[in-house]
């Protein structure tokens, strides 16, 4: 999401590299550059006037370090001002203590209200909790059916009841979950288009009957500023406690989400980075500010390989990549391990400097379907002896996974380079990457 905006803040950063010193003059023009910035990114103008304001304040008359360059130590400021901006440290949800528990879910009608419901389902799922979650939206056409198709696919209880009012299924839920020893109600309330007064009405009295531990905002962080809008009405009508950013592996310009804590003064507390119900990840200001800065975030990949990747077969792949052992068997497992970390883009960019890297070429994950329809369709023998592939077998791979013969030269091509290139490397041209993601360096 904030690729154009990391892109011009890191032309500013090089610029000022590019002097000796610092000059009160040469920071100004770059902090205007970097005002311009934020403003093309959607960022509220005032936030990114205070924000430009705060960083010339610490950064004019600071003392550069002999041992660190002016960019470096500009980097530095504009970071440290950006957590600040963001929210300053991670703010979590309410506490599961009680029996139940109860998360209200609002935002407008198209935000991701319902995933997001799901997918605080199986958060909770993770952690040994029993959640329900409620559809309590019975004005948008199947909205009570996808919840529905999204609690069966995690394995959640769903709670729904034809005939009745928002306020009394929400009621009704506590009710059965008191009864059935559930840690946690998640309230999937209705939206609309656009506030109406209606709409707020229903959630207040949704509110005074059930009582939320957390009342969760979701705002699409695709729609801009008027993300931002509606978080200031949300907030004053309902007091809300916290907010999840939705979309933010969209490619909107991204100024909502840097935005909205400072306009609203409420935390954010989730991000959601995908469709799936597994893309859910707490709020980090401090590593969404280094990501923002192209700087990457390698805390939050460690973390997700440890909740997705199988680290003992991880682990085994590493050794045979380092000795050059592998086949297209594993290359096939690895595919599957690195397509569970999710969109591969959005792990490219918490990666430091590989981003930077492989600026300019598409990540297009039918490349990699492509592939694996290339590899199944060979034989166990072929897989692990590809040099045994000739003319008539290739014809074969090709007709069998519906690709040319060029295709599976490219793909047989590519695979020998790849065996080449780590036949020439040493672990620690890999040191600090999480085990399973070192075929990162085989994207072409």
């Amino acid at each position: 999401m904030f690729s154009n905006l990391t892109d011009k803040l890191e032309l500013v950063f090089k610029k000022i590299r590019g002097h000796g010193k610092l000059s009160e003059k040469n920071i100004k023009d770059s902090l205007r550059e970097v005002r311009q910035a934020l403003l093309e990114a959607d960022v509220n103008y005032k936030v990114a006037r205070d924000f430009i304001k705060a960083v010339e304040q610490k950064a004019v008359g600071t003392q550069v370090l002999q041992s660190i360059d002016p960019g470096q130590q500009i980097v530095k400021i504009v970071h440290d001002e950006l957590v600040t901006l963001l929210g300053g440290s991670t703010e979590a949800l309410a506490p599961i203590d009680k029996t139940p528990t109860v998360y209200m879910i609002c935002g407008l009608q198209g935000s991701g209200k319902t995933t997001l419901a799901a997918k605080i389902a199986l958060l909770t799922k993770r952690k040994n909790k029993k959640s329900l979650v409620v559809a309590a939206d019975i004005y948008r056409p199947a909205a009570v059916k996808q919840l529905k198709v999204l609690a069966d696919s995690i394995q959640v209880e769903h709670f729904h009841l034809e005939g009745k009012t928002p306020q009394e299924i929400c009621h009704e839920a506590i009710r059965y979950a008191g009864k059935n020893f559930i840690d946690l109600v998640i309230l999937d309330t209705a939206g609309r288009l656009h506030i109406n007064d209606q709409m707020m009405t229903e959630l207040e009295e949704i509110k005074a009957l059930v009582k939320p531990d957390e009342l969760l905002l979701v705002a699409d962080s695709m729609t801009g500023q008027d993300a931002v809008n509606v978080a200031e009405e949300f907030h004053r009508r309902l007091s809300i406690t916290g907010i999840a950013l939705s979309k933010l592996d969209g490619d909107a310009r991204g100024g909502a989400a840097i935005s909205i804590r400072k306009v609203t003064g409420c935390p954010i507390k989730l991000a959601s980075m995908g469709e799936k119900p597994g893309d859910l990840e707490p709020f980090h200001p401090d590593r969404m500010a280094s990501r923002i800065l192209g700087m990457g975030d390698i805390v939050s990949l460690v973390e997700k390989a440890q909740e997705t990747v199988d680290l003992d077969k991880a682990q085994k792949m590493q050794e045979k990549l380092l000795s050059a052992q592998f086949d297209l068997e594993d290359f096939l497992e690895q595919m599957g391990q690195l397509k569970k970390l999710g969109p591969l883009e959005s792990i490219v960019g918490m990666i430091p400097g590989i981003s930077r890297q492989l600026k300019g070429i598409q990540i297009d994950e039918r490349d990699m379907e492509r592939m694996a329809a290339i590899i199944k369709s060979m034989t166990i023998e072929e897989r692990h002896h590809p040099h045994i592939i000739d003319g008539s077998r290739k014809k074969r791979i090709a007709l069998g996974s519906g690709n040319s013969v060029q295709a599976v030269n490219q793909l047989l091509k590519q695979f020998s380079a790849m065996q080449k290139m780590f036949d020439n490397i040493g672990k620690k041209k890999f040191k600090g990457l999480p085990k399973g993601l070192m075929p990162f360096s085989m994207i072409r």
